[in-house]
């Protein structure tokens, strides 16, 4: 018998797999970036459907098997998606979820993306949408850090506050260099 991993993950992306599966990729609190193959969920009235749609937050339950990660079960939380109030902020979600995928070839265990992804997330659905480029930019850069690529400094990893936002904004063109160097040392 298998051991469950029961953990809360947002789902970051999905890919279709034979006629009614789909490889979820999501962010874990516990496990880091993984990704988990929902058997079924594609079919009409599919009951986990919306707790594993795009920018959906769950708690789900994985098994680790021989051939990877399968979904046991999940619970719906939270719709980023939804609470993603126009699409200028739905765009910037997807561009860095867009990136740590890129940037994480397989699977990471590190469970500091989690919060990150998170805090991103809030501060976008929160934030007025003048602060968002800043948010995107200090959401790669911790990002960028957590992975090894960013050598700097990052209190509060997850904190998207007034602070570190107006520190961005008024020195915007160093912060861009500084995810410009972290992307070439990646080598994408």
């Amino acid at each position: 018998m298998r051991h469950k991993y029961e953990t809360r993950g947002i789902v970051l992306a999905r890919t279709p797999v034979g006629e009614a599966s789909s490889f979820i990729t999501l962010v874990s609190s516990e496990l880091g970036l993984v990704r988990v193959l929902a058997q079924s969920v594609r079919k009409p009235g599919a009951k986990l459907a919306a707790a594993l749609a795009t920018f959906a937050e769950s708690s789900v339950v994985l098994v680790h098997g021989r051939d990877g990660w399968r979904l046991a079960g999940a619970v719906f939380e939270e719709s980023w998606f939804a609470r993603l109030r126009d699409a200028d902020a739905r765009k910037r979600a997807g561009r860095v979820s867009g990136l740590l995928l890129r940037l994480v070839a397989g699977e990471e265990r590190d469970t500091a993306l989690f919060p990150v992804m998170k805090g991103f997330l809030e501060a976008l659905s929160n934030l007025p949408s003048e602060n968002h480029e800043d948010v995107e930019i200090l959401a790669v850069l911790r990002i960028l850090a957590t992975l090894g690529l960013d050598t700097s400094e990052s209190d509060g990893i997850s904190a998207f506050t007034p602070d570190m936002l107006a520190a961005i904004a008024k020195d915007r063109t160093s912060y861009i260099s500084r995810i410009n160097r972290g992307i070439e040392a990646s080598g994408l």
